[in-house]
């Protein structure tokens, strides 16, 4: 059988006597797109930290290809970036890609990096140009750029259309399209629905730290007796009170 990029098993998690998250059941596949949604303060940015060992759980089973999340080697095979990316303002961006290609024990490949920066409208002048100068969306295209650089098999993104403008989401979303067919595997976080419908395999939704729903949007549509996504979501997050199983 074949193993789990990310598995998730009654994960619970909480800060100063609030529960966070509630018995969280994820699991996402090998290849899989696939996007967390929910509110602002539903739970996804503390699963992110949990899954990568930023914080302590207080109970479940993390696995990341497999391999318990506690354990470094886990995120060997992953990229990350963070929801709030500030890459450290005295290196230019050129420097910053170099050393994170170090870090990643990885090549800095001249003609990947145009290509890449290319594919986020991201204007080569910039490679030389010190982080300090960049515009948030700049410095959000540089932190995706390190992660597709990278040429890692799992992507986890926390909220990484933030900071885009119109073109700059397109673009993205063109390059993870193309990139599926590589076999990579994408997790991410987001609010946008639309986002979602166009990526994503499947998406589960987190609120008030609990799975109300996963399964692909097509399914979620057809749960909730909904004609679009957005519909959907807000069935399965007020008329659901309670956790409900996985579709898939």
């Amino acid at each position: 059988m074949q193993e789990n990029a990310i598995c998730i098993n009654r994960l619970y998690k909480g800060f100063k006597g609030r529960n966070v998250l509630k018995g969280v059941n994820l699991e996402v596949k090998p290849g899989e797109y696939f996007g967390l949604v929910g509110m602002n303060g539903a739970g996804k940015t503390t699963l992110i930290k949990s899954l990568l060992d930023f914080c302590q759980v207080d109970q479940g089973e993390i696995r990341i290809f497999d391999t318990p999340h506690r354990q470094t080697r886990a995120r060997q095979r992953l990229a990350f970036l963070p929801e709030r990316f500030n890459p450290p303002y005295y290196l230019t961006g050129r420097e910053f890609l170099r050393y994170m290609a170090k870090l990643q024990s990885t090549s800095y490949a001249r003609s990947e990096v145009e290509r890449v920066f290319h594919c986020l409208d991201l204007d080569l002048e910039a490679l030389s140009r010190p982080v300090r100068t960049y515009s948030k969306g700049m410095a959000q295209k540089l932190g995706l750029a390190t992660c597709f650089l990278s040429r890692r098999d799992l992507l986890v993104l926390d909220e990484p259309m933030s900071g885009l403008d119109p073109k700059a989401r397109a673009l993205f979303k063109d390059y993870l399209l193309e990139a599926r067919r590589g076999g990579q595997t994408l997790f991410f976080t987001t609010h946008l629905l639309n986002d979602v419908e166009s990526l994503c395999d499947r998406l589960a939704i987190l609120h008030q730290g609990e799975v109300r729903f996963i399964g692909s949007p097509q399914e979620c549509c057809q749960r909730f007796a909904a004609d679009n996504l957005e519909r959907a979501y807000l069935q399965a997050i007020n008329d659901n009170p309670s956790p409900v199983e996985s579709v898939a």
